[in-house]
């Protein structure tokens, strides 16, 4: 019997306009999760919306890369526009005469409707990576855009349900567990990290994300404050990048006196050194609101780091038994995890965290549940 053939749609061009092996380097999922959709035995092909044309083969995936945005959207009397039909993505697709199509990402349904109106009857699959439900009569265009679909895909099963609610996916449409991702990285010797980085504390904790309202630092630091009556000698090390409540974080600890002395703000750091910074922190600390899948939340458990973090439908997911999920903006509860964790043995915690990861957290787990979703699909 031959190899279940899926081809993953990529609708999304990249803003920077980078080349196919520089895009490759930038977005690492891309080919981290064909790649283990071909490793769980799926013939795995990829199209995605470039801004040149470039066809690449990695570990047995061809990539093909269409500049598919030559002309300008259509202009509708009101000032509203509609994107024109990508045409080149759409035939590239049906020459590849895949058994199932796989289209990342929720928010091009014009596209996707497109995509599945082309097929034939092909059956299509629509994965979601952290959207929001849309409002307003987005909600009427993505139900008619997302009809034809025969399954969605989210980290967890849950999140479908505020886009059923809105009326924005169909009631009855099949939902399909899949992670958005995973991580190469591995654990090490916690003081060897700490000497590299320079991170310190006992308990040491690490935030990273971004400081916006959905990350909720301001919760964090509340609870962090708390805890430190009775963990005083802990550090919180917060990373992150786009930081729209940056002069509130910082006015938080400059007034507080305990905060001051305890938190450090790092910014942004490279990818690459984020590795050693999980590896040195006892805990991965975050008080999200919301999150599609939960990057940082993945690196951390797999280098061994136990995670406090909010019961949201991810988290659950994710973390499994590996660490603490407290209520969304509930800074009592997040200072309680923090101490009462903190008094357990590090050790077991690190080897749990990893042992989690490799049970259910790896991109041969992402692999297996692509599989299965596909297999389901294709006999819809």
């Amino acid at each position: 019997m031959s190899a279940l053939r899926v081809v993953q749609v990529g609708f999304h061009a990249d803003a920077e306009r980078r080349p196919a092996a520089s895009l490759l380097r930038a977005w690492p999922t891309l080919s981290a999760v064909a790649g283990a959709a071909s490793r769980a035995g799926i013939d795995v092909s990829v199209v995605q919306a470039a801004h040149r044309d470039e066809s690449v083969a990695i570990g047995g995936v061809a990539y093909h890369f269409l500049d598919d945005g030559h002309h300008p959207p259509v202009r509708l009397p009101g000032g509203a526009s509609v994107a024109r039909r990508p045409a080149r993505i759409l035939r590239r697709v049906a020459e590849l005469a895949p058994d199932v199509v796989h289209v990342h990402g929720l928010n091009h349904p014009l596209a996707a409707r497109r995509l599945a109106d082309s097929l034939g009857g092909i059956p299509v699959l629509v994965q979601d990576h952290g959207s929001v439900p849309p409002d307003g009569w987005r909600r009427h265009a993505w139900r008619w855009a997302y009809a034809p679909v025969v399954g969605v895909a989210f980290t967890a099963r849950e999140q479908a349900a505020p886009f059923v609610d809105a009326g924005a996916l169909r009631g009855d449409v099949p939902v399909f567990e899949v992670l958005e991702s995973s991580t190469a990285f591995t654990p090490g010797d916690r003081d060897e990290a700490r000497r590299a980085t320079g991170m310190f504390g006992d308990p040491c904790l690490l935030w990273t994300g971004r400081l916006d309202a959905n990350k909720d630092p301001l919760t964090v630091l509340d609870a962090f404050e708390r805890a430190l009556r009775e963990l005083p000698e802990a550090r919180l090390w917060c990373c992150f990048g786009h930081a729209p409540l940056l002069d509130a974080v910082r006015r938080r600890v400059v007034r507080s006196p305990a905060l001051r002395g305890h938190v450090r703000l790092l910014g942004r750091r490279p990818h690459a050194e984020m590795e050693l910074r999980f590896r040195a922190a006892d805990f991965f600390v975050q008080a999200s609101h919301r999150e599609g899948s939960g990057y940082s939340l993945l690196e951390a458990l797999a280098c061994g780091t136990a995670p406090l973090v909010t019961d949201i439908p991810a988290a659950r997911r994710i973390v499994g038994d590996a660490g603490s999920l407290t209520p969304v903006g509930d800074a009592t509860a997040l200072a309680a995890a923090m101490v009462a964790w903190a008094a357990r043995a590090r050790e077991p915690l690190r080897r749990a965290a990893r042992a989690r990861f490799e049970d259910a957290l790896t991109f041969d787990a992402v692999g297996r549940e692509l599989r299965t979703a596909y297999e389901s699909v294709a006999r819809a």
